[in-house]
């Protein structure tokens, strides 16, 4: 791809910021998912001249991202963390909204990738099908098939706390 054709970091960050968010926020968490998210955006300029295909820009943005929360993960692995564990936030009785958004977040985290990924940015980040589809690169089908799969696993677990 020529320098022409090659979209701006700021145009990126517009068109992909609530990706990149929800991506994070699917696999650090909210107390992280800022950082990550900048980290992203640093990797992706660092690697935006070394890319040749315009139509591979989304599927390779969410890769970054997820690679970006990896490394953060393993790098905190590395680390003690205070505060509490995402399973015993999840067990617990919900004291106000923000704990029960935690709460229903952090079943969220415990689902598998693609289903964590992509309840996250359409029901946290707000993204349509459409929108998420033209920006992770899934199609339509594959976008459908994550999302009732994803809720149909989500929606014992919240039942299993009595949540309608």
């Amino acid at each position: 791809m020529s320098d022409a054709e090659r979209p701006s970091v700021e145009a990126l960050y517009r068109s992909f910021a609530r990706v990149v968010h929800g991506i994070a926020l699917a696999h650090v968490g909210p107390a992280d998912a800022d950082d990550v998210m900048q980290e992203t955006f640093l990797s992706i300029q660092r690697g935006l001249p070394g890319l040749r295909d315009q139509d591979a820009l989304p599927a390779w943005i969410c890769e970054i991202a997820r690679n970006c929360s990896r490394d953060w993960l393993r790098r905190r692995a590395r680390r003690p963390q205070p505060g509490a564990d995402v399973h015993a936030l999840a067990a617990g009785p919900a004291r106000d909204d923000g704990e029960l958004a935690a709460r229903v977040l952090a079943h969220v985290r415990s689902l598998p990738e693609a289903y964590r990924e992509t309840l996250v940015l359409r029901l946290v980040e707000g993204l349509s099908g459409p929108e998420i589809a033209a920006r992770t690169g899934l199609t339509h089908g594959s976008l459908r098939v994550n999302l009732c799969r994803g809720m149909a696993m989500l929606r014992p677990l919240l039942e299993k706390e009595g949540w309608p």
